[in-house]
């Protein structure tokens, strides 16, 4: 059997960091993936996708990943239900993030208005390899060439 899901999107909001009773930390969050086509009227729609994952991922979400960031998300999808008070079962369905990468944030100076992105953040690189990569490959991407 096969359960493997890929996603590339913006997450929708600040994530939900928790911690839980035995000490691991769980993110919750939703992530935005436009479509690859637009509706009759010509608009772009997108599917809102909720995820969550855990341990070393949720730290480095809880630190780094804000509203409106682009993440790429290697997962599986996993459905769970629980009883609410009234007594109805309740489906919900989710990816479980296994690896979530950010492929861009701002520079941490914001005065550079130039659409430049640094193009990575994986959990365990170092700053210095990060501001590394940034440097070589930050003409790479603009603004103008993604598709959202």
């Amino acid at each position: 059997m096969i359960n493997r899901v890929v996603l590339v999107g913006r997450i929708t909001k600040d994530v939900d960091h928790r911690v839980t009773t035995s000490g691991a930390s769980v993110v919750s969050f939703t992530l935005a993936v436009n479509r690859n086509f637009t509706s009759a009227s010509g608009e772009r729609e997108a599917d809102f996708i909720n995820c969550v994952t855990w341990r070393a991922s949720a730290d480095f979400m809880k630190n780094y990943v804000k509203k409106g960031n682009l993440l790429a998300v290697d997962g599986r999808m996993q459905t769970r239900n629980y009883e609410d008070n009234d007594g109805r079962t309740v489906y919900i369905t989710e990816v479980v993030a296994d690896s979530v990468q950010l492929l861009e944030s701002r520079s941490s100076n914001q005065s550079d208005n130039s659409g430049q992105y640094r193009n990575k953040y994986e959990a365990n690189q170092s700053n210095d390899a990060q501001d590394e990569l940034y440097e070589s490959t930050k003409n790479l991407i603009a603004d103008d060439d993604l598709p959202f």
